[in-house]
């Protein structure tokens, strides 16, 4: 392999770098800039360059405002544009491989609001090296820009088909950097595990994914109501005084996107309730890649045959309750109040002493997060579960295993989190461990079985079947 390998893709070539022994390829586009007249329009067709495209750096992130977990994963410093943002980042081992290489597709976390895929916490050198494996992570439009609900002017999870067309381009693109297109795991975080397992689901991506790898997946949330979204569609018009526009498209496409994401942050405020995790816009139930609910597509079969890798954190809603005032200062009976299944008593029973505040995270961490990650690993025929319970020492904060806290060891970038309460500093066992659970998730990439003796397929009820890491 050359230091500066070439490869040909539909829009022209891309000179990547090699890291590690790893070819890297950062930034290549998929789509168009969504901007002028592509912003708030579907995804189109990148236009054809000329000569090698340097592909050593990512591109920007998405437009977006900071990230609420910010104070639990670690700052950022900004890097978000519209220009040249719709981008993909390729790891390859083997460039040219003798054989195809099995692909990993990864979407980021962040609410549907914020994130990137090319963020030095998602590099894939490592885990591409784990398994010889092809790993891909990709931007897509998030917040306003890529989950406004205005159906009736085409502008319908616009985020998803961003995803969409991602998994079209390694279809069609893959093959030239080593990858298998008949060997497609598409896997991802929080929002990404939401996203990854409706990609499986859906009838125009899902012959086309063979396995699926959903960390801390939010299955607790149902797809929006699309009467709730084309509410928070309307105020946030509203905010901006677009309403009764007679070119509503043309208005949004002039407005600065500051003042776009200000006035999403504003709409956010106004909706804000204590323990409530669920952005102003997300994807919409019958909108665009989302035909139907995870409950209902696993009941028509159309996760059947895929294998299924899947898990959270132990302490999953710490990360957005520890440092949330109106969360910690809350009482047992505002908590049943928005608890109203009783499954507030029943935990506060088996907690005796324990915080309104403590209660509540445990509540929510399993209706939000592990009962759904459980009862859809519990019905398809290969599924492997993990439990992921490492916490930082010292850990001032309470946090736990927080939601997120298992990223640094997925990819095993621990280093790109210098600043990060949810993994403090990084021992000599927290690499052992990072190298473990990353060679593991790689090995079910490569051949739909972790690579790990102890973790053995899950047993729908059977709690010795997921796997625990520590």
């Amino acid at each position: 392999m050359t230091n500066r390998p070439l490869v040909e893709t539909e829009s022209g070539a891309v000179r990547g770098i090699v890291e590690d022994g790893v070819a890297a390829f950062r930034g290549i586009p998929y789509a168009a800039s969504p901007t002028a007249e592509l912003r708030f329009a579907a995804p189109q067709p990148h236009p054809k360059w000329s000569g090698p495209r340097d592909a050593s750096r990512p591109g920007p992130s998405v437009p977006q405002s900071a990230s609420r977990l910010e104070a639990v994963m670690g700052p950022r410093t900004p890097d978000s544009a519209e220009e040249n943002s719709l981008t993909v980042n390729v790891w390859t081992p083997h460039l040219p491989s003798a054989r195809p290489l099995p692909v990993l597709v990864w979407f980021h976390g962040g609410g549907f609001t914020s994130g990137s895929g090319g963020w030095d916490w998602y590099d894939g050198r490592n885990l591409a090296a784990a398994a010889e494996i092809v790993v891909v992570t990709a931007n897509y439009r998030l917040g306003p820009l890529g989950f406004l609900h205005l159906p009736e002017l085409g502008v319908d999870n616009l985020g998803v088909q961003d995803q969409v067309a991602v998994v079209e381009w390694v279809a069609r693109n893959i093959a030239g950097f080593g990858g298998d297109p008949e060997s497609v795991t598409v896997g991802g975080q929080s929002a990404g595990a939401f996203s990854a397992a409706y990609l499986a689901a859906a009838p125009a991506t899902g012959t086309r994914i063979r396995r699926v790898i959903a960390q801390s997946g939010p299955f607790g949330l149902a797809p929006q109501d699309p009467g709730d979204a084309a509410e928070h569609s309307r105020r946030f018009l509203e905010i901006l005084g677009l309403t009764g526009s007679l070119d509503l498209l043309a208005g949004l496409r002039t407005v600065p996107v500051q003042r776009l994401l200000t006035a999403y942050g504003q709409l956010a405020g106004e909706l804000a309730r204590p323990g409530n995790v669920a952005p102003p816009l997300y994807p919409v139930l019958g909108g665009a890649g989302i035909p139907m609910s995870w409950q209902e597509a696993l009941a028509a079969g159309r996760l059947n045959g895929k294998g299924w890798l899947t898990g959270t954190t132990r302490d999953e809603m710490t990360a957005f309750f520890a440092f949330d005032p109106r969360v910690k200062a809350i009482t047992a009976e505002q908590a049943r109040q928005l608890v109203t299944d009783g499954r507030y008593a029943d935990a506060a029973a088996r907690m005796p002493g324990a915080a309104p505040s403590e209660v509540l995270t445990v509540v929510e961490t399993g209706s939000l997060f592990r009962e759904g990650t459980l009862a859809i690993a519990g019905q398809l025929a290969s599924a492997y579960v993990y439990q992921f319970d490492y916490q930082p020492t010292p850990d001032p904060s309470r946090l736990g295993s927080a939601h997120c806290a298992e990223l640094p060891f997925f990819f095993d970038t621990l280093d790109a989190y210098p600043d990060s309460p949810m993994l403090g500093t990084p021992t000599a066992h927290a690499r052992d461990l990072a190298a473990t659970f990353s060679r593991a998730v790689a090995g079910f990439v490569a051949t739909g079985k972790p690579a790990d003796a102890r973790w053995q397929p899950y047993e729908s009820g059977d709690s010795a079947t997921v796997r625990h890491f520590a």
